[in-house]
């Protein structure tokens, strides 16, 4: 997901991040046709070590999804791209995927949610406009959301019949602790529950779909901002890089969060 400079220059601590299993060996991993789709959360931003034809999208080679591709030594596309929505991941990314594709997986739906202004309104302004910004973005997540999710995860499906669909969730971005710089714990308290929301309607909407559902907050658990062990870059150089995961996250967080998804989907499949 993308948040202004304003914002980012403002102050600086959150992101997610990812780890890493092996494939099992009942599956071919040398026939998987693997396309990695969706938001920075996929492409990696923030994680370094960015495909230099990669632009703006900042595709890191340290992104959990290049990281699965190489050990498995799968075929891949990597389509995801940081700043993606729903609307953007139809119109730019879908063309990656054939009848042939046997594995997707995909983040989306923070930066329809509006993550960015969230993050930067709890950041400038007061503990209630935090609360009354981040209820409103929730507000957004249960009415609007859903419909959204639908559309993508149908053309997903129309255009790869037979993929196994990985859909990947969002951590919780605080652990609340008695001191930590930075927020109050109110504006914390009210980002975490925030995630809780999004990433409720995500599971939904991949259940749905008949998609498989990974959620990464019980790999991310203990290693939240403030937690003393955190996965995630605060403010740093370059600026698109804060609050996002560190190629640690990808490797340790998300990683294992789509191996393990996988694994499932293959049994589901065999």
């Amino acid at each position: 997901m993308r948040l202004s400079r304003s914002y980012l220059v403002a102050f600086g601590a959150v992101t997610f991040a990812a780890g890493s299993i092996a494939w099992p060996a009942s599956a071919s991993a040398a026939a998987t046709n693997y396309v990695a789709l969706g938001d920075s959360y996929s492409s990696g931003t923030g994680a370094g070590s960015y495909h230099p034809d990669s632009g703006a999208c900042k595709r890191s080679a340290n992104a959990y999804a290049q990281l699965w591709a190489a050990a498995n030594k799968a075929s891949f596309k990597f389509a995801a791209c940081s700043g993606a929505t729903t609307t953007t991941v139809i119109s730019g990314q879908l063309g990656s995927l054939s009848s042939s594709t046997t594995l997707v997986s995909i983040t989306v739906g923070g930066n329809d949610a509006g993550f960015s202004d969230v993050m930067q309104t709890c950041v400038l302004k007061s503990e209630s406009t935090c609360k009354t910004r981040a209820a409103q973005a929730e507000t957004y997540m249960k009415d609007t959301l859903p419909g959204r999710l639908d559309s993508v995860y149908s053309k997903i499906r129309a255009k790869s019949p037979s993929a196994r669909v990985v859909v990947l969730g969002y951590p919780r971005l605080y652990k609340i602790v008695n001191v930590c710089a930075g927020l109050s714990n109110g504006k914390r308290t009210a980002l975490n529950h925030a995630a809780d929301t999004l990433d409720g309607v995500i599971a939904k909407a991949a259940g749905r779909a008949g998609f498989t559902w990974s959620d990464v907050r019980d790999e991310f658990s203990g290693h939240e901002l403030c937690s003393g062990d955190d996965w995630l870059n605060a403010v740093t150089i370059p600026i698109e890089s804060s609050y996002h995961p560190t190629a640690r996250g990808h490797r340790l967080g998300y990683l294992p969060a789509l191996t393990g998804s996988a694994r499932t989907a293959v049994k589901q499949d065999a």
